[in-house]
């Protein structure tokens, strides 16, 4: 009786043995956990399309990164939403504002948490756009320097990394400019260089508050369709300073990941935005499959396709499992 030469099922015999040639790892250390901060005392307030996810007052925030530090998670990134909108997102630019506010307390009571600021005014403003507006139209040039301010305020209340969202064109360089003339040399800037018009967002617009009042967001985030443009913006954005660049949304963009990976040697960040996560929540809350196993595939997934920092809602439940 003949036998095969090579029988692979050798090494997946048992889970010692697979984890032993493991291809693969999803690193506690990479994942960020992003978080929603309110106004007020001792509130947590439920997203109903995010199980699991709340919008929290400061003190609450602080309690949850200790939770966080705990599992094994240094890494977090803040949303605000503020008491007050208006048509230019004042509130964004405040060193007193929610988001500094919540820099300051998280530093204080846990200085080892890498604190990371999601820069975007569309948290801020009462239209819901991520730029100041002229008539219909988002005004590119005049919402750079409400970035460079809001950038300013979040690495002046110890912000470790200031991440621009809003997908405005030279908003990258700008901001860098601004950081090294304030003598913030040392704060890291992540862009969100590949960012997409996805449907994948809805879930994050209940949590932030943020949903456009009209229109939409075609005219500055990109068109799922486009694959050598997002090699174009990233370039455009290391170019101006980047330090990481990150692809959004994550599972359909997995093709993304991978040419970015392949093309430039620089760390890459994926999220693993709103939607994808309330789907996996919904469909394993509805017995359709089991959810702790499918999160961990989608997060392997997200890192095999090259992403070496992963922001995801499940960081949390991902780092609880992980230890038993």
């Amino acid at each position: 009786m003949s036998f095969p030469v090579h029988r692979p099922r050798r090494l997946r015999q048992n889970e010692a043995l697979r984890s032993l040639v493991r291809e693969t790892q999803v690193s506690l250390s990479g994942l960020v956990q992003p978080l929603f901060v309110c106004p007020g005392k001792d509130l947590v307030r439920p997203i109903s399309s995010m199980p699991g996810i709340a919008q929290m007052s400061v003190d609450r925030i602080v309690e949850e990164c200790r939770e966080l530090r705990d599992c094994g998670i240094e890494n977090v990134i803040l949303f605000g939403i503020p008491a007050e909108k208006d048509a230019t997102g004042s509130s964004a630019v405040l060193d007193d504002g929610i988001v500094p506010t919540a820099v300051r307390a998280i530093k204080t009571a846990l200085p080892e948490m890498i604190v990371w600021c999601d820069v975007c005014l569309c948290e801020y403003t009462d239209h819901g756009h991520c730029g100041i507006l002229r008539g219909p139209e988002i005004d590119n040039d005049a919402t750079l320097p409400r970035l460079q301010a809001m950038a300013l305020a979040c690495a002046k209340a110890g912000a470790d990394v200031v991440a621009p969202s809003d997908m405005m064109d030279g908003r990258v360089g700008a901001i860098r400019s601004t950081l090294d003339l304030a003598g913030m040399h040392q704060t890291v800037l992540v862009s969100y260089a590949a960012k997409y018009c996805s449907g994948f967002y809805g879930p994050f617009r209940e949590a932030a508050e943020s949903a456009p009042k009209f229109g939409d967001r075609r005219s500055y985030q990109m068109d799922p369709a486009n694959t050598d443009e997002a090699l174009r913006e990233v370039a455009l954005d290391l170019a101006e300073g980047a330090d990481i660049v990150m692809v959004k949304p994550a599972l359909s963009y997995l093709d993304i990941i991978r040419r970015v990976k392949d093309r430039f040697d620089v760390p890459i960040a994926a999220y693993n935005v709103s939607g994808e996560y309330a789907m996996v929540k919904a469909a394993a809350q509805n017995g359709w499959l089991d959810g702790d196993r499918v999160m961990k595939e989608v997060l392997l997934s997200i890192a095999r396709a090259g992403a070496s920092i992963i922001l995801t809602y499940h960081a949390k439940e991902y780092a609880r499992l992980s230890r038993g």
